[in-house]
């Protein structure tokens, strides 16, 4: 039997390269997409090789349609496609929303909610024709708590993002598709505008830390795990308690 083969966005850094060397570890041929840092897609693209499983890094902007076709069609060179991670996202612009200038936050909503429709989009017709699979989006504790004073936008996109994951579970289980969300809460990444946040915000968490890419990216692996089989429409917080 073939290996699993899952097509991560955002793959270069952060939770995004945490997820490819974890579903490396777990047996999957991992297809690392990235935006910009080609260097550092090609690094954990030989970390998945170094792992024993296959890799390729592929450079798509997920706003865009063609890209993302792209990016789809480049998985399909190694064999049907029976898992998606859209990880892919950003909060670029930070403070009161009105203050935010409109270009920075129509470019986050593109990004963190339109970037992972078009990928979850193309990836339908590709998970059917192998006879189902699973994906999982990245959502985000935000979501439910608003950031106020943060970035309320980019927690209305991944509110979008959950949203978007409950009807599609629903839409796509007759064609044997599983559709889940991991709504990550703070964790230390290069995510933060200001490096010394997670810190700053960890006594709110219960748990009195942030997380690692390393704990988000177990969630991940086993939402698209056979372990999983009969879970559709989740949204697994992995947020310390907060």
């Amino acid at each position: 039997m073939s290996a699993p083969l899952t097509v991560v966005t955002g793959g270069s850094g952060g939770i995004g390269a945490a997820v490819c060397r974890r579903l490396a570890a777990d047996g999957s041929d991992v297809i690392v997409g990235y935006r910009r840092d080609r260097a550092a897609a090609e690094r954990v693209a030989e970390a998945v090789r170094a792992a024993g499983r296959r890799a390729v890094a592929v450079a798509a902007d997920v706003t865009d349609e063609a890209d993302v076709d792209a990016l789809l069609s480049a998985a399909e060179a190694l064999g049907p496609v029976t898992g998606l991670v859209t990880s892919a996202g950003a909060a670029s612009v930070e403070g009161r929303l009105e203050d935010l200038p409109v270009a920075g936050i129509r470019a986050d909503l593109e990004l963190d909610l339109l970037g992972t429709l078009l990928p979850v989009r193309a990836a339908i017709p590709r998970l059917r024709a192998a006879g189902g699979g699973a994906i999982v989006t990245i959502s985000s504790g935000a979501a439910t708590l608003g950031s106020p004073g943060e970035f309320v936008h980019y927690a209305a996109a991944k509110a979008g993002v959950d949203a978007l994951t409950i009807g599609l579970s629903k839409e796509l289980a007759g064609d044997r598709i599983r559709v889940n969300a991991v709504a990550p809460g703070l964790v230390s990444t290069d995510f933060h505008l200001d490096p010394g946040r997670p810190d700053r915000i960890a006594p709110t968490v219960p748990m009195r830390r942030p997380g690692t890419p390393a704990e988000i990216a177990a969630a991940v692996s086993w939402l698209l795990s056979a372990d999983a089989s009969y879970t559709t429409g989740a949204i697994l917080r992995v947020a310390g308690g907060r």
